[in-house]
């Protein structure tokens, strides 16, 4: 085989590896990109979450605190009525 010959295979083989390097490389630009949005958008809900759990939180302690005051003024109301309240079965719950 003669330079001539080896150059003329050498060219179309160099054009089919350059377009694969460039195939892999915006493959993998792309799919760089896709992770980053997902991440992103990831870390949007993870805030909402916790924005939302803290809510909960706040609304929790302030019910917790509102019926301990509650239950302040059912005791200086009639203790014994109190405790039968609370030993006595929930219609609610079935």
């Amino acid at each position: 085989m003669s330079l001539t010959e080896f150059l003329s295979y050498l060219g179309p083989a160099a054009l089919i590896v350059a377009a694969v390097v460039v195939i892999v490389a915006g493959f993998k630009t792309n799919t760089a990109r896709v992770w980053k949005e997902e991440a992103e958008a990831q870390k949007a809900r993870a805030e909402r979450l916790a924005a939302d759990l803290t809510e909960i939180k706040n609304r929790l302690a302030r019910i917790e605190r509102e019926n301990a005051r509650l239950i302040q003024l059912l005791t200086a109301l009639d203790p014994n009525r109190l405790a039968a309240v609370r030993f006595a079965p929930d219609p609610t719950e079935d």
